[in-house]
């Protein structure tokens, strides 16, 4: 079933786990995405930045949404890093549930000021806002552009006035993150502190961009300290891209050609880490949340008995 952000989000802040947003930009890369959270039982986001809606065309969209709908998973669909009131607005029009604006890069009074106008128009139509504070770094393609040793850390203080100034449902945080893979002479510092600084200022759930490529056990410590919702798009397009060069390269070219015989092996390989994120997330067996009254008695996620080995696709 098709739900807005903010659904999805507030049980994972009420249940103390993240719910992981794929950046799957490919039908293929969907529909791996959605077939092994549906056998994981997981809710999931599925996100899509302008840049991919450009190449995906706006009819994918309407793919993507019937999917959904037929489905007992609870799934959103959102606009990632939205850079525009405009690009914003589109996206409502074709039917995504949920919106980022992301100002982060211009002062903090435009962040303040464009985000509420985003806010004013999405909740007039039901859909959820998340907005961005701070700066997450970028190293490769999309997204952001700004270099991985330029990150401004969100202040707590900061946050708590944003949130109430612009009454956004959801906000991303930087403590060190960056989009994309790390050079290899490149050490991400990241600060896991800052988001139970954060958490503690606000009553809205958090958000971490820039998960791939960083330690797992950091990640399950962002959990512990209140993120609800974790952004993922390097890691499950390297595993497809790496997988496909293999299919390719070990084919005769003149032989192997047909989609339906070039994907399956690099959907396997992109469900593989689709199913360790839903498990290092504390997003299996989920779904049932969604549809029930009563409290369910929950087990506390406890980072120093997480162990990245226990988890298999």
């Amino acid at each position: 079933m098709l739900v807005s952000g903010d659904r999805l989000l507030q049980v994972a802040k009420e249940h103390h786990f993240a719910i992981p947003a794929f950046n799957a930009g490919s039908g293929q890369l969907f529909t791996a995405t959605l077939e092994k959270a549906e056998e994981l039982q997981a809710p999931f986001i599925m996100a899509i930045h302008p840049t991919e809606l450009d190449f995906l065309r706006d009819s994918f969209v309407a793919q993507v949404i019937d999917a959904a709908n037929h489905t007992d998973l609870p799934i959103a669909l959102h606009l990632d890093h939205g850079a525009s009131y405009e690009q914003v607005i589109h996206a409502i029009h074709l039917g995504f549930t949920s919106v980022m604006i992301d100002a982060s890069l211009t002062d903090y009074e435009h962040n303040v000021a464009l985000t509420q106008k985003v806010v004013e128009a999405a909740h007039a139509t039901g859909v959820s806002v998340e907005a961005e504070l701070g700066t997450i770094a970028d190293t490769g393609n999309d997204v952001e552009g700004h270099l991985t040793d330029n990150v401004q850390y969100t202040d707590p203080e900061t946050a708590k006035e944003f949130v109430e100034a612009t009454g956004v449902d959801s906000l991303a945080i930087a403590i060190g993150t960056a989009h994309g893979l790390y050079p290899k002479d490149v050490k991400p510092k990241l600060k896991p502190e800052i988001v139970k600084a954060v958490a503690a200022a606000v009553d809205v759930p958090l958000v971490l961009h820039g998960a791939s490529d960083n330690p797992d056990d950091k990640i399950a410590e962002a959990i512990e300290y209140g993120i609800n919702k974790i952004n993922i798009s390097s890691d499950i397009k390297i595993a497809f891209a790496k997988d496909l060069r293999t299919v390719l390269n070990e084919n005769d070219p003149d032989e192997i050609r047909e989609p339906k015989v070039l994907f399956p092996s690099p959907m396997i390989a992109t469900q593989k880490v689709v199913a360790q994120k839903i498990k290092l997330f504390g997003d299996v067996d989920r779904t049932k949340l969604y549809y029930q009254n009563e409290p369910v008695n929950e087990i506390p996620y406890d980072v120093k008995n997480f162990q990245v080995e226990h988890f298999s696709a």
